[in-house]
């Protein structure tokens, strides 16, 4: 499946998981949004069935925390490819 079908089903279900809840189907697309990718939007719906926030507030906060979450392993991922690529530094100098 194309990445674009990807999103949009999953943008789909967490709009449908959020009114479900009872909220309005603008907020699961702003979460949607916000979240950016199927995999976040698949994490968020297993926050959203398993605890079934009672408000808007619990809701945009854990969307934040999963964005949070995905920045640090981003940052993590581009400090360990700068450390492999200094040690191959260290380890071959500079080529000619």
């Amino acid at each position: 499946m194309d990445y674009r079908k990807q999103w949009a089903r999953s943008c789909e279900e967490l709009v449908q998981a959020i009114r479900s809840l009872g909220f309005s189907d603008e907020l699961g697309v702003q979460i949607a949004k916000m979240l950016g990718s199927p995999k976040a939007m698949q994490r968020m719906m297993g926050y959203l069935y398993n605890e079934k926030p009672n408000s808007a507030e619990l809701i945009v906060d854990e969307a934040l925390a999963i964005c949070s979450e995905i920045e640090l392993w981003r940052e993590k991922k581009a400090s360990e490819e700068a450390n492999a690529r200094y040690n191959e530094l260290l380890n071959y100098g500079f080529e000619e």
